[in-house]
């Protein structure tokens, strides 16, 4: 992935958003060479392990494989015969050190809650005594570690527990309404991890996250594949994606994200993020928050969403925060999408936000400036909304080239915002308490943007 192949813009937006990037120069990885090739000793048909494997962990073999391989390569999982499958409790990923999990192998995490406790008994449970448990993958404290292959990771959220009448999920479900802890692993945790690399691998079933990273300078995630749930119809809650938080310098590229919430979640502290030629399924789409304290310098090129329930979505209140600034999404196709554009303070803690106060305290001010969309087409109304928190912190918007068609005018709904349209105009218009929107007309769209063919199915 060449810089110019990445960002041919026009000089308007060259500036903008070279700087709203990754800095670094991003090119596709490469697979290293094994030190260790595992051969599995499980088998799995439709996708599950007979009752009497559930004991048979490889945990141990796969972490001393781990340990002992040298800086620069692989730990190889390999089909072997019939067999096609690992299990595994927590492991830890070493320094430098490739997990590859070759094609036509799964690495299925353990159903025993116990593995994956912090203290005794808390994880996989439910109210006070819940506590945190361990991720299937940890890679923590540790330089330019990857995870690569064809293969696939589950995390078998949707499997009932070892010692329990629940699934990860079902648990989770149950929980919500009364807002009570939790708790259930992630598949993939990273902190302290700068060079962390994720290339081409399968993601499934994820017991809560995909993959968090934080504290981290340098994560790339390059065609990775994230399918959650594979049973399709299973309620799989709180399964976002990717989420970086507290990081600088991430890109997430040619991957394909279906999940049950967040497809990718900003969180807080990310700069220099590059979101690049992707699709999105299932899920909450592309947001930022609900932890939304300072962040900048994000730039979303060539993103289709195809129904998930929002499209652009910047969330937050006074009780999360923050500075957001220097945000730039461009050539993005939607369909079926309930919310194309949601740029709200007013965060719910639901699926979907509005633009009215909520009447929260707290001490924090979210305050977004320097928002641009530009070459945006949904196939498809829904609501378009953009607030700030008041007049005083109103919302700066940008629109160049932005379309939803058959968008009705109660969908389009804003309050406390500027919002400025560009020579490619717009065909909806912003009005409400605080807002202003120029120039006036609104041009007409004439960007000459088209979703043909972006429209495919997703790709496993």
């Amino acid at each position: 992935m060449t810089r110019s192949a990445v960002f041919a813009l026009p000089f308007a937006l060259l500036s903008l958003a070279a700087a709203a990037q990754d800095t670094r120069h991003v090119v596709e990885p490469v697979i290293p060479k094994a030190c260790t090739v595992l051969k599995s000793e499980l088998r799995a048909e439709n996708n599950a392990l007979r009752e009497q494997d559930e004991q048979k962990l490889d945990s141990e073999r796969i972490q001393k494989a781990l340990d002992s391989c040298g800086a620069g390569k692989a730990v190889a999982l390999r089909a072997s015969g019939g067999n096609n499958a690992f299990l595994s409790g927590p492991l830890e990923m070493r320094a430098g050190v490739t997990l590859l999990i070759e094609k036509g192998v799964t690495l299925y995490g353990s159903r025993d809650p116990k593995l994956y406790d912090t203290k005794p008994g808390g994880c996989g449970t439910s109210g006070p005594e819940s506590s945190a448990c361990r991720p299937l993958i940890s890679v923590k404290d540790v330089k330019n570690a990857a995870i690569m292959g064809e293969g696939a990771i589950d995390g078998r959220g949707g499997s009932q527990l070892i010692g329990k009448s629940y699934t990860w999920w079902q648990q989770s479900r149950a929980a919500e309404p009364t807002n009570t802890k939790y708790s259930a692993p992630r598949l993939v945790v990273a902190n302290h991890a700068d060079g962390l690399i994720l290339y081409k691998v399968r993601l499934h079933n994820s017991p809560n996250f995909h993959v968090t990273v934080s504290n981290t300078d340098g994560f790339t995630a390059w065609g990775v594949h994230l399918l959650t749930p594979t049973v399709r119809g299973t309620d799989a809650r709180n399964t976002d994606g990717i989420d970086p938080g507290s990081s600088q310098n991430v890109t997430v590229t040619k991957s394909w994200i279906d999940n049950g919430d967040d497809n990718i979640a900003i969180k807080a502290g990310v700069h220099h993020m590059s979101v690049l030629d992707n699709h999105f399924y299932s899920g909450h789409g592309m947001s930022m928050g609900s932890e939304a304290r300072d962040e900048s310098d994000i730039y979303v090129d060539t993103l289709t969403l195809d129904h998930t329930t929002s499209g652009v979505r910047i969330k937050s209140n006074v009780q999360r925060g923050g500075v957001v600034r220097n945000v730039v999404y461009r050539n993005l196709c939607l369909r079926d999408v309930e919310v194309p554009i949601s740029i709200s303070p007013f965060y719910n803690g639901q699926t979907t936000d509005g633009i009215e106060d909520l009447g929260l305290k707290g001490p924090l001010t979210p305050d977004y400036k320097g928002i641009r969309i530009e070459n945006f087409l949904s196939l498809t109304p829904g609501i378009v909304q953009v607030a700030g928190l008041n007049a005083e912190r109103a919302t700066e918007l940008t629109l160049d080239g932005v379309e939803v068609r058959g968008v009705k005018p109660e969908q389009v709904r804003a309050r406390n915002a500027s919002v400025t349209v560009g020579a490619k105009g717009a065909n909806f218009t912003f009005t409400g308490t605080s807002v202003t929107s120029t120039p006036t007309p609104i041009p007409s769209v004439k960007s000459g943007f088209s979703c043909d063919n972006k429209f495919v199915p997703y790709q496993d």
